[in-house]
């Protein structure tokens, strides 16, 4: 499809960085280089970081007093192949391959909730949607990508190069700057997706239909209330589908039609407003719902149809804390909504799904068993407490934390969470002797050999 944005003069300039969270910014110079650019920079720079849409939460996506590399630049995307195959740069957005992909009979193998995420993002946070129980995370459907590196640029995919392939996908972008990735689509004839949407009146229930029945759909997802207690305790909504047959056009989600323009103001999200829309959320959504057609953009994406809406969490940001656990410590998940409905620490969006497998990475974070993503707001004053309570039923169930929702994890708890990231400091010390290319993140995990 050839589109290409190119830089003459790229200019360096002084940016204050956030996540998406909002909660832990930090001052970096920042650059929009093309792919050429880049091997010269890594090879002339104390400390460089690659940079997508900034859609991680917390601070993967930033670098104190570093260079930050935008691939804003980088947006070619070539013609897909017959067999659904696409060789596409890092810059290139999960919405790009959408919206080219869509109207040909090709949809993107793996989604999160958002579009609005690069392919070199993706591949780093190695993003998962609500078929991993079935398709995986998105890594697996990467064939091959081209990897900057400071000591050279190199092809590698599952079978070449393949521990530093999987290194790189989730190693949250450690291991060099991806260049380009060919990524394997996934055929379909419609821009739709049948849906079947049942309420249930706690999490018991919704956790045993999930657990039951989540292997008759591709999608599958459930909002769960962390504001109800004793028999109510975690009510959940659950909507699983696959992707609808037909045989006329295809067209692309539309754009979003509003925006959030300022910060709200601190504490509009506290435990009244959120207890008052988990109600009605809940009274609203069907009892039992069979077959019901929505648009892709809705049902993958229905937050993209707000703009900056992480504003509404106000100045002071939000927390996402999102664990994995296996299926044998399902009552973590238990555990969890409880402890938050009795600190009453308000979740103004909590979503349960299943995982598969991880990838072979050292910082895979997917696990067979339960996700759990939850959206805190900053400020209630049992809130850390609460955090570091959810750290330890995590770490006692052999669990981890998404490393691209981790704002505030202490390096002890990661090495117990991630105990082969001692692979990718043995990897990168050959292609990255020197440390060039770090984080924030890797700074406050102490991922890095000093």
């Amino acid at each position: 499809m050839g589109r290409a944005l190119r830089l003459g003069n790229p200019r360096v300039s002084r940016e204050k960085l956030y996540g998406w969270g909002r909660t832990a910014p930090s001052v970096a110079d920042v650059l929009e280089p093309t792919a050429n650019d880049i091997s010269g920079l890594l090879r002339t720079s104390t400390h460089v970081l690659s940079r997508g849409l900034g859609r991680s939460y917390g601070d993967a996506a930033q670098l104190a007093g570093g260079l930050v590399l935008r691939n804003g630049a980088m947006t070619v995307m070539d013609e897909i192949a017959s067999d659904g195959s696409v060789w596409v740069d890092a810059g290139v957005t999960i919405d790009d391959l959408i919206r080219v992909g869509l109207p040909q009979g090709w949809f993107v193998p793996v989604t999160p909730g958002t579009r609005q995420v690069s392919i070199g993002g993706a591949i780093a946070a190695d993003v998962h949607g609500k078929n991993h129980h079935v398709d995986g995370s998105f890594g697996h459907h990467v064939r091959s990508l081209v990897l900057a590196t400071p000591t050279g640029t190199l092809t590698c995919g599952p079978t070449e190069r393949a521990e530093l392939f999987w290194a790189t996908v989730g190693g949250m972008g450690l291991t060099g700057v991806v260049l380009r990735a060919q990524i394997q689509l996934l055929a379909v004839t419609s821009d739709k997706v049948v849906v079947d949407t049942t309420r249930f009146a706690n999490l018991e229930a919704v956790m045993h239909e999930m657990q039951s029945g989540d292997h008759r759909y591709r999608y599958s997802v459930a909002w769960v209330d962390c504001m109800t207690t004793g028999s109510a305790m975690g009510r959940a909504i659950l909507t699983r589908g696959d992707h609808a047959e037909g045989t006329g056009e295809r067209h692309a989600p539309r754009d979003a039609k509003i925006g959030v323009p300022f910060s709200a103001p601190s504490g509009l999200l506290n435990g009244l407003s959120i207890r008052a829309f988990n109600e009605l959320w809940f009274r609203m959504a069907p009892k039992q719902r069979h077959g019901e057609v929505q648009s892709i953009g809705a049902f993958f994406h229905p937050l993209d149809g707000v703009r900056d809406w992480n504003r509404l969490y106000g100045r002071r940001g939000f927390v996402q804390y999102q664990f994995a656990v296996p299926d044998a410590a399902s009552e973590t998940v238990v555990e969890a909504i409880k402890l938050l409905a009795e600190s009453r620490v308000p979740s103004f969006l909590a979503v349960l799904k299943r995982f598969g497998d991880g990838t072979p990475g050292p910082l895979s974070f997917p696990m067979p068993g339960w996700t759990l993503a939850l959206d805190l707001p900053v400020g209630p004053t049992a809130l850390p407490g609460v955090l570091d309570q959810l750290d330890t039923l995590v770490l006692a169930a052999g669990g981890r934390v998404y490393l691209a929702k981790d704002a505030r994890l202490d390096p002890a708890t990661f090495r117990a969470m991630y105990p082969r990231f001692e692979e990718l400091l043995q990897l990168k010390q050959q292609i990255d002797p020197t440390t060039v290319i770090t984080s924030d993140l890797a700074r406050r995990l102490e991922l890095i050999r000093k």
